[in-house]
Protein backbone atom coordinates (compact mmCIF):
# COMPACT_ATOMS: atom_id res chain seq x y z
CA UNK A 1 0.00 0.00 0.00
CA UNK A 2 0.98 3.76 -0.95
CA UNK A 3 0.94 6.23 1.73
CA UNK A 4 0.10 10.30 1.03
CA UNK A 5 0.28 13.03 3.79
CA UNK A 6 -3.71 13.90 4.28
CA UNK A 7 -2.67 17.49 5.12
CA UNK A 8 -2.11 19.52 8.06
CA UNK A 9 -3.89 16.58 9.77
CA UNK A 10 -0.09 14.98 9.36
CA UNK A 11 -2.10 11.58 9.05
CA UNK A 12 -0.16 9.32 6.49
CA UNK A 13 -3.44 8.23 4.53
CA UNK A 14 -3.33 5.09 2.85
CA UNK A 15 -4.27 6.03 -1.07
CA UNK A 16 -7.54 3.82 -1.15
CA UNK A 17 -9.93 4.28 2.09
CA UNK A 18 -12.28 1.67 3.31
CA UNK A 19 -16.01 3.19 2.56
CA UNK A 20 -18.89 1.74 5.09
CA UNK A 21 -21.85 1.96 2.67
CA UNK A 22 -22.19 -0.65 1.04
CA UNK A 23 -21.54 -3.94 3.22
CA UNK A 24 -24.18 -2.73 5.72
CA UNK A 25 -27.43 -4.66 6.68
CA UNK A 26 -29.84 -1.55 6.65
CA UNK A 27 -29.79 2.20 5.58
CA UNK A 28 -31.69 2.90 8.74
CA UNK A 29 -31.27 2.08 12.10
CA UNK A 30 -32.66 -1.05 13.62
CA UNK A 31 -32.11 -3.52 16.45
CA UNK A 32 -28.55 -5.04 17.18
CA UNK A 33 -30.42 -8.31 17.35
CA UNK A 34 -32.04 -8.55 13.96
CA UNK A 35 -28.54 -8.05 11.85
CA UNK A 36 -28.21 -11.39 10.25
CA UNK A 37 -25.09 -12.98 11.65
CA UNK A 38 -24.17 -13.91 7.91
CA UNK A 39 -24.14 -9.99 6.77
CA UNK A 40 -21.92 -9.23 10.16
CA UNK A 41 -19.59 -12.19 9.21
CA UNK A 42 -19.33 -10.44 5.36
CA UNK A 43 -18.22 -6.91 7.12
CA UNK A 44 -16.04 -8.48 9.61
CA UNK A 45 -14.52 -10.07 6.40
CA UNK A 46 -14.49 -6.66 4.42
CA UNK A 47 -12.86 -4.92 7.45
CA UNK A 48 -9.98 -7.71 7.78
CA UNK A 49 -9.53 -7.55 4.05
CA UNK A 50 -8.81 -4.10 3.69
CA UNK A 51 -6.67 -4.24 7.01
CA UNK A 52 -4.54 -7.06 5.47
CA UNK A 53 -3.81 -5.19 2.31
CA UNK A 54 -2.68 -2.51 4.00
CA UNK A 55 -6.04 -0.13 4.24
CA UNK A 56 -6.69 1.20 7.50
CA UNK A 57 -8.65 4.39 6.82
CA UNK A 58 -12.51 3.18 7.48
CA UNK A 59 -14.92 5.62 6.75
CA UNK A 60 -18.67 5.77 7.48
CA UNK A 61 -21.45 8.08 8.33
CA UNK A 62 -24.61 8.00 10.62
CA UNK A 63 -26.64 8.23 7.66
CA UNK A 64 -25.55 5.34 6.66
CA UNK A 65 -27.82 3.24 8.46
CA UNK A 66 -26.25 0.22 10.75
CA UNK A 67 -22.93 0.70 9.42
CA UNK A 68 -21.62 2.54 12.79
CA UNK A 69 -23.40 -0.19 14.84
CA UNK A 70 -21.61 -3.02 12.66
CA UNK A 71 -18.34 -1.52 12.90
CA UNK A 72 -18.48 -0.76 16.33
CA UNK A 73 -18.43 -4.57 16.86
CA UNK A 74 -15.56 -5.11 15.62
CA UNK A 75 -13.43 -2.02 15.30
CA UNK A 76 -12.64 -1.91 19.23
CA UNK A 77 -10.92 -5.19 18.53
CA UNK A 78 -7.71 -4.05 16.63
CA UNK A 79 -4.85 -1.96 18.09
CA UNK A 80 -6.31 1.69 18.26
CA UNK A 81 -3.62 3.85 17.21
CA UNK A 82 -3.41 1.78 13.54
CA UNK A 83 -6.47 3.04 12.75
CA UNK A 84 -7.78 6.23 10.62
CA UNK A 85 -11.49 6.57 11.83
CA UNK A 86 -13.93 8.86 10.13
CA UNK A 87 -17.52 9.20 10.53
CA UNK A 88 -19.71 11.97 9.13
CA UNK A 89 -22.87 14.12 10.89
CA UNK A 90 -25.33 15.87 8.64
CA UNK A 91 -25.47 19.73 9.84
CA UNK A 92 -28.16 20.95 11.69
CA UNK A 93 -29.91 24.33 12.55
CA UNK A 94 -29.84 22.84 16.00
CA UNK A 95 -26.12 22.49 17.31
CA UNK A 96 -27.89 20.59 20.05
CA UNK A 97 -29.16 18.30 17.88
CA UNK A 98 -25.83 17.98 16.35
CA UNK A 99 -24.05 17.16 19.50
CA UNK A 100 -26.77 14.44 20.34
CA UNK A 101 -26.30 12.80 16.92
CA UNK A 102 -22.84 12.73 16.87
CA UNK A 103 -23.43 11.33 20.57
CA UNK A 104 -25.11 8.37 18.76
CA UNK A 105 -22.40 7.68 15.99
CA UNK A 106 -19.79 7.99 18.96
CA UNK A 107 -21.26 5.52 21.14
CA UNK A 108 -22.15 3.30 18.04
CA UNK A 109 -19.06 2.84 17.12
CA UNK A 110 -17.31 1.73 20.66
CA UNK A 111 -14.08 4.03 20.43
CA UNK A 112 -12.09 6.30 22.86
CA UNK A 113 -11.90 8.78 19.67
CA UNK A 114 -12.57 9.73 16.44
CA UNK A 115 -9.68 10.74 13.92
CA UNK A 116 -11.42 12.18 11.97
CA UNK A 117 -14.83 14.01 11.72
CA UNK A 118 -16.61 14.95 8.81
CA UNK A 119 -19.46 17.73 8.29
CA UNK A 120 -21.97 15.54 5.77
CA UNK A 121 -22.68 17.12 3.04
CA UNK A 122 -22.34 21.21 2.92
CA UNK A 123 -24.11 20.69 -0.30
CA UNK A 124 -25.58 25.03 -0.14
CA UNK A 125 -24.80 28.14 1.22
CA UNK A 126 -27.17 27.52 4.22
CA UNK A 127 -25.86 24.40 5.16
CA UNK A 128 -22.58 26.09 4.95
CA UNK A 129 -24.14 29.24 7.22
CA UNK A 130 -25.63 26.18 10.21
CA UNK A 131 -22.24 24.96 10.59
CA UNK A 132 -19.85 28.43 10.42
CA UNK A 133 -22.00 30.53 12.02
CA UNK A 134 -21.59 31.83 15.79
CA UNK A 135 -22.98 29.46 17.83
CA UNK A 136 -23.07 26.43 15.13
CA UNK A 137 -22.20 23.01 14.39
CA UNK A 138 -18.02 23.88 14.50
CA UNK A 139 -18.37 25.43 17.93
CA UNK A 140 -20.01 21.79 19.11
CA UNK A 141 -16.84 20.33 16.99
CA UNK A 142 -14.53 22.51 19.02
CA UNK A 143 -15.93 21.65 21.74
CA UNK A 144 -15.23 17.49 21.20
CA UNK A 145 -11.39 18.24 20.12
CA UNK A 146 -11.17 19.56 23.55
CA UNK A 147 -12.54 16.72 25.09
CA UNK A 148 -10.63 14.73 23.17
CA UNK A 149 -13.32 12.83 21.13
CA UNK A 150 -12.63 14.08 17.80
CA UNK A 151 -9.22 14.72 16.12
CA UNK A 152 -9.56 16.45 12.72
CA UNK A 153 -12.44 17.98 11.21
CA UNK A 154 -13.37 18.00 7.63
CA UNK A 155 -16.40 18.57 5.63
CA UNK A 156 -18.17 16.03 2.70
CA UNK A 157 -19.69 17.80 -0.28
CA UNK A 158 -21.74 16.83 -3.26
CA UNK A 159 -22.44 21.45 -4.51
CA UNK A 160 -21.19 23.14 -6.62
CA UNK A 161 -17.50 23.44 -6.93
CA UNK A 162 -18.74 27.83 -5.82
CA UNK A 163 -19.79 26.24 -2.26
CA UNK A 164 -17.00 23.95 -2.19
CA UNK A 165 -14.42 26.79 -2.78
CA UNK A 166 -16.54 28.87 -0.25
CA UNK A 167 -16.25 26.64 2.24
CA UNK A 168 -12.71 26.00 2.34
CA UNK A 169 -11.83 29.53 2.15
CA UNK A 170 -13.27 29.67 5.41
CA UNK A 171 -10.19 27.57 7.03
CA UNK A 172 -12.04 25.85 9.32
CA UNK A 173 -11.66 22.74 8.04
CA UNK A 174 -8.96 20.10 8.29
CA UNK A 175 -9.74 18.31 4.93
CA UNK A 176 -12.84 17.77 2.39
CA UNK A 177 -14.29 15.04 0.72
CA UNK A 178 -15.43 15.56 -2.53
CA UNK A 179 -15.99 14.15 -6.04
CA UNK A 180 -13.36 14.23 -8.89
CA UNK A 181 -12.40 11.80 -10.92
CA UNK A 182 -11.93 10.87 -15.03
CA UNK A 183 -15.41 11.74 -16.36
CA UNK A 184 -16.49 14.54 -13.80
CA UNK A 185 -13.58 16.91 -13.31
CA UNK A 186 -15.39 20.21 -12.66
CA UNK A 187 -14.46 20.26 -8.83
CA UNK A 188 -10.60 20.51 -10.23
CA UNK A 189 -10.41 24.46 -8.63
CA UNK A 190 -11.84 22.82 -5.50
CA UNK A 191 -9.13 20.49 -5.04
CA UNK A 192 -6.36 23.91 -5.95
CA UNK A 193 -8.30 25.55 -3.36
CA UNK A 194 -7.69 22.40 -0.48
CA UNK A 195 -4.44 22.36 -1.30
CA UNK A 196 -3.82 26.02 -0.95
CA UNK A 197 -5.19 25.73 2.95
CA UNK A 198 -2.99 22.47 3.28
CA UNK A 199 -5.91 20.13 3.93
CA UNK A 200 -6.34 16.29 2.89
CA UNK A 201 -8.27 15.54 -0.36
CA UNK A 202 -10.70 12.36 -0.12
CA UNK A 203 -12.44 11.48 -3.34
CA UNK A 204 -15.81 10.24 -3.35
CA UNK A 205 -17.13 6.78 -5.04
CA UNK A 206 -14.62 7.02 -7.79
CA UNK A 207 -15.76 3.14 -9.05
CA UNK A 208 -19.64 3.97 -8.73
CA UNK A 209 -20.55 7.93 -9.31
CA UNK A 210 -17.28 7.72 -11.33
CA UNK A 211 -18.86 5.83 -14.01
CA UNK A 212 -20.41 2.16 -12.20
CA UNK A 213 -17.13 1.32 -13.26
CA UNK A 214 -17.55 -2.07 -11.86
CA UNK A 215 -20.04 -2.97 -14.82
CA UNK A 216 -18.65 -0.75 -17.68
CA UNK A 217 -19.92 -0.77 -21.36
CA UNK A 218 -17.81 -2.59 -23.56
CA UNK A 219 -17.14 0.49 -25.56
CA UNK A 220 -15.58 2.09 -22.54
CA UNK A 221 -13.42 -1.43 -22.11
CA UNK A 222 -12.00 -1.03 -24.99
CA UNK A 223 -10.94 2.33 -24.60
CA UNK A 224 -9.08 2.34 -21.48
CA UNK A 225 -6.90 -0.90 -22.51
CA UNK A 226 -4.72 -2.18 -21.40
CA UNK A 227 -6.23 -1.01 -17.85
CA UNK A 228 -9.63 -1.76 -16.66
CA UNK A 229 -11.66 1.34 -17.28
CA UNK A 230 -11.90 0.95 -13.03
CA UNK A 231 -8.22 0.47 -12.78
CA UNK A 232 -7.61 3.54 -15.13
CA UNK A 233 -9.74 6.10 -13.08
CA UNK A 234 -7.60 4.78 -10.16
CA UNK A 235 -4.44 5.80 -11.83
CA UNK A 236 -5.93 9.09 -13.18
CA UNK A 237 -6.83 10.14 -9.78
CA UNK A 238 -3.59 8.96 -7.96
CA UNK A 239 -1.08 10.01 -10.87
CA UNK A 240 -2.29 13.68 -9.62
CA UNK A 241 -0.62 14.46 -6.01
CA UNK A 242 -3.04 16.89 -5.14
CA UNK A 243 -5.55 13.65 -4.11
CA UNK A 244 -4.58 12.07 -1.04
CA UNK A 245 -6.97 9.53 -1.25
CA UNK A 246 -9.61 7.52 -3.12
CA UNK A 247 -12.91 5.71 -1.15
CA UNK A 248 -13.75 1.93 -1.90
CA UNK A 249 -17.40 1.00 -1.35
CA UNK A 250 -16.56 -2.33 -0.60
CA UNK A 251 -19.12 -4.67 -0.39
CA UNK A 252 -17.30 -7.61 0.17
CA UNK A 253 -13.44 -8.71 0.42
CA UNK A 254 -13.03 -9.31 -3.09
CA UNK A 255 -14.20 -5.62 -4.24
CA UNK A 256 -10.71 -4.48 -3.26
CA UNK A 257 -9.15 -6.80 -5.79
CA UNK A 258 -9.45 -5.22 -8.74
CA UNK A 259 -8.07 -2.00 -7.31
CA UNK A 260 -4.74 -3.06 -6.04
CA UNK A 261 -3.45 -3.41 -9.13
CA UNK A 262 -3.31 -0.12 -9.42
CA UNK A 263 -0.28 -0.07 -6.77
CA UNK A 264 2.49 -1.21 -9.24
CA UNK A 265 1.60 1.54 -11.65
CA UNK A 266 1.50 4.56 -9.81
CA UNK A 267 5.26 5.25 -10.66
CA UNK A 268 4.34 4.57 -14.57
CA UNK A 269 1.19 6.83 -14.93
CA UNK A 270 3.51 9.29 -17.02
CA UNK A 271 4.29 6.17 -19.88
CA UNK A 272 0.32 4.07 -19.49
CA UNK A 273 -2.00 7.20 -19.45
CA UNK A 274 -1.17 9.84 -22.59
CA UNK A 275 -2.50 7.29 -24.89
CA UNK A 276 -5.58 6.03 -23.02
CA UNK A 277 -6.10 9.92 -22.69
CA UNK A 278 -5.58 10.63 -26.09
CA UNK A 279 -8.06 7.44 -27.33
CA UNK A 280 -11.21 9.12 -24.65
CA UNK A 281 -10.61 12.25 -26.36
CA UNK A 282 -10.79 11.33 -30.05
CA UNK A 283 -13.44 9.27 -29.75
CA UNK A 284 -15.25 12.35 -27.93
CA UNK A 285 -14.20 14.42 -30.40
CA UNK A 286 -15.25 12.44 -33.46
CA UNK A 287 -18.87 11.25 -31.74
CA UNK A 288 -19.57 14.99 -30.42
CA UNK A 289 -17.72 17.36 -32.95
CA UNK A 290 -14.78 19.20 -31.74
CA UNK A 291 -16.29 22.80 -31.02
CA UNK A 292 -19.14 21.12 -28.77
CA UNK A 293 -16.41 19.15 -27.16
CA UNK A 294 -14.17 22.06 -25.60
CA UNK A 295 -17.17 24.65 -25.32
CA UNK A 296 -20.48 22.94 -24.07
CA UNK A 297 -20.03 24.08 -20.91
CA UNK A 298 -19.88 27.47 -21.27
CA UNK A 299 -22.35 30.19 -20.48
CA UNK A 300 -24.46 27.29 -18.88
CA UNK A 301 -27.37 28.13 -16.15
CA UNK A 302 -27.70 26.84 -12.76
CA UNK A 303 -31.06 24.94 -12.20
CA UNK A 304 -31.77 27.84 -9.90
CA UNK A 305 -31.56 30.00 -12.94
CA UNK A 306 -33.40 27.87 -14.99
CA UNK A 307 -37.34 27.82 -15.42
CA UNK A 308 -38.50 24.47 -14.44
CA UNK A 309 -35.55 24.05 -12.33
CA UNK A 310 -33.85 21.94 -15.40
CA UNK A 311 -30.30 21.11 -14.52
CA UNK A 312 -29.38 21.90 -17.92
CA UNK A 313 -25.46 21.41 -17.30
CA UNK A 314 -25.78 17.85 -15.56
CA UNK A 315 -28.11 16.56 -18.51
CA UNK A 316 -25.91 17.39 -21.23
CA UNK A 317 -22.79 15.77 -19.50
CA UNK A 318 -25.01 12.79 -19.34
CA UNK A 319 -25.59 12.91 -22.65
CA UNK A 320 -22.13 13.41 -23.82
CA UNK A 321 -21.36 10.26 -21.64
CA UNK A 322 -23.97 8.21 -23.18
CA UNK A 323 -23.30 8.75 -26.58
CA UNK A 324 -19.44 8.69 -26.43
CA UNK A 325 -18.78 5.98 -24.44
CA UNK A 326 -22.08 3.94 -24.34
CA UNK A 327 -22.49 5.00 -21.03
CA UNK A 328 -26.56 4.38 -21.03
CA UNK A 329 -26.94 2.40 -17.78
CA UNK A 330 -24.72 5.12 -15.60
CA UNK A 331 -27.05 7.99 -17.36
CA UNK A 332 -29.83 6.35 -16.56
CA UNK A 333 -29.22 5.96 -13.07
CA UNK A 334 -28.48 9.41 -12.81
CA UNK A 335 -30.85 11.10 -14.87
CA UNK A 336 -33.55 9.79 -13.30
CA UNK A 337 -32.52 10.79 -8.96
CA UNK A 338 -33.22 14.63 -10.80
CA UNK A 339 -36.25 15.84 -8.92
CA UNK A 340 -35.57 12.80 -6.06
CA UNK A 341 -32.31 13.58 -4.87
CA UNK A 342 -32.63 17.47 -3.22
CA UNK A 343 -29.61 19.05 -2.66
CA UNK A 344 -27.56 15.77 -2.84
CA UNK A 345 -28.43 15.80 -6.49
CA UNK A 346 -30.56 18.92 -7.69
CA UNK A 347 -32.94 20.44 -10.27
CA UNK A 348 -35.22 18.41 -12.56
CA UNK A 349 -35.34 16.29 -15.71
CA UNK A 350 -35.93 17.41 -19.21
CA UNK A 351 -39.13 15.96 -19.51
CA UNK A 352 -41.11 18.85 -19.77
CA UNK A 353 -39.84 21.13 -21.98
CA UNK A 354 -42.66 22.09 -24.40
CA UNK A 355 -44.20 24.27 -21.54
CA UNK A 356 -40.81 26.27 -20.93
CA UNK A 357 -39.08 29.16 -22.54
CA UNK A 358 -35.28 28.51 -21.92
CA UNK A 359 -34.07 31.68 -24.38
CA UNK A 360 -32.97 34.08 -21.41
CA UNK A 361 -31.24 31.59 -19.39
CA UNK A 362 -29.53 30.19 -22.63
CA UNK A 363 -28.37 33.65 -23.92
CA UNK A 364 -24.86 33.18 -22.62
CA UNK A 365 -24.43 29.87 -24.16
CA UNK A 366 -22.73 29.97 -27.53
CA UNK A 367 -24.79 26.42 -28.14
CA UNK A 368 -28.73 28.13 -27.06
CA UNK A 369 -30.07 27.31 -30.32
CA UNK A 370 -29.17 23.44 -29.85
CA UNK A 371 -29.44 22.88 -26.36
CA UNK A 372 -33.06 22.41 -26.42
CA UNK A 373 -33.12 19.90 -28.76
CA UNK A 374 -30.47 17.95 -27.13
CA UNK A 375 -32.35 18.42 -23.74
CA UNK A 376 -35.04 16.64 -25.44
CA UNK A 377 -33.07 13.55 -26.73
CA UNK A 378 -31.42 13.03 -23.26
CA UNK A 379 -34.69 12.31 -22.15
CA UNK A 380 -35.87 10.46 -25.01
CA UNK A 381 -32.42 8.41 -24.14
CA UNK A 382 -32.46 7.93 -20.72
CA UNK A 383 -35.97 8.62 -19.22
CA UNK A 384 -36.37 5.30 -17.39
CA UNK A 385 -38.40 4.84 -13.73
CA UNK A 386 -36.87 7.24 -10.85
CA UNK A 387 -34.23 6.48 -8.96
CA UNK A 388 -33.87 7.23 -5.08
CA UNK A 389 -30.47 7.81 -3.39
CA UNK A 390 -29.05 4.53 -1.83
CA UNK A 391 -29.97 6.33 1.56
CA UNK A 392 -33.70 6.78 0.77
CA UNK A 393 -34.12 3.11 -0.93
Amino acid sequence: MEYRRFGRTELQIPVFSCGGMRYQFKWKDVPRWTIPQKNQRNLEATINRALEVGINHIETARGYGTSELQLGRILPHFAREKLIIQTKIAPNEDPKKFRQTFDKSFNLLKLDYIDLLGIHGINTAELLDYTVKPGGCMEVVRQLQREGKVRFVGFSTHGATDVIVKTISTNEFDYVNLHWYYIFQNNWAAIEAANRHDMGVFIISPSDKGGHLYNPPEKLVELCKPLSPMVFNDLFCLSHPQVHTLSLGAAKPADFDEHLKVLPLLNKAEEILPAILERLEETAIATLGENWYHTWQQGLPSPEETPGNVNIPTILWLRNLALAYDMLEYGKARYNMLGNGGHWFPGQKADNLEKLDLSECLANSPHAERIPEYLAECDRLLRDKNVKRLSQQ
